[in-house]
């Protein structure tokens, strides 16, 4: 069954709308730089609001292996998304609950993904300075060449209007989306979210 992860969540109500509407995947951002990042505890409360209705996703920009595994344990979150500059190396300690996040100008992103490990992959926009949550869309038909080899989540600007499209062209394992869906920064429009998740779940049982 095709996944929704719904990224970027900072309050307890705004993710349990989420689960409601029908996410099947929750992200949890880290990322000191981002206007969505929270700290431990809110993420602890989080995740005890949602028990185990959905899967808990940590958004991480180059932390270490241990300091990603001290958050994980601290707060119960599942898995672990990495954004930044790190290694195959520190990908693969940290697997099987973990994948690389990679932005995409072009075709060489193909390469570089198949430079990690690991059965996961997702794909975002390249913009520089931003490590993700770009809110931009990218070439998909290079996230179609990767969807046929690894459970991939397709990230980068989609909404309720185009996510659709995005299904049909890339047939990914999952849709991923963050400021697609907001009302301003940090909040989550519930009309938006479910719009953006009935959209999904209609496309993928098409597709």
């Amino acid at each position: 069954m095709a996944e929704v992860k719904i990224c970027g969540l900072t309050t307890v109500d705004d993710t349990l709308r989420c689960i409601e509407a029908g996410a099947d995947a929750i992200g949890l951002n880290f990322w000191p730089g981002s206007p969505r990042s929270i700290d431990v505890a809110t993420a602890r409360a989080i995740v005890e609001a949602a028990g185990d209705r959905v899967q808990l996703v940590g958004v991480f920009v180059d932390f270490s292996v241990a300091q990603i595994r001290e958050i994980l344990a601290e707060t119960g979150i599942e898995w672990a998304q990495l954004h930044g500059n790190e290694s195959p190396e520190q990908l693969a300690a940290l697997l099987p609950r973990a994948y690389k996040a990679i932005g995409v100008k072009n075709r060489s992103a193909i390469e570089l993904a198949r430079t990690y490990p690991g059965e996961h992959l997702l794909l975002d926009a390249s913009v520089p300075g931003l490590p993700g949550g770009t809110g931009r869309t990218f070439d998909w038909t290079v996230a179609a060449e990767l969807a046929r080899q690894r459970k991939l989540t397709l990230a980068g600007g989609l909404d309720p209007k185009n996510v659709t499209e995005a299904i049909e062209t890339v047939n990914p394992f999952r849709v991923d989306v963050a400021s697609g869906v907001e009302s301003e920064p940090r909040r989550k429009d519930p009309d938006l979210v479910r719009s953006f998740i009935d959209a999904a779940k209609t496309a993928f049982s098409a597709n």
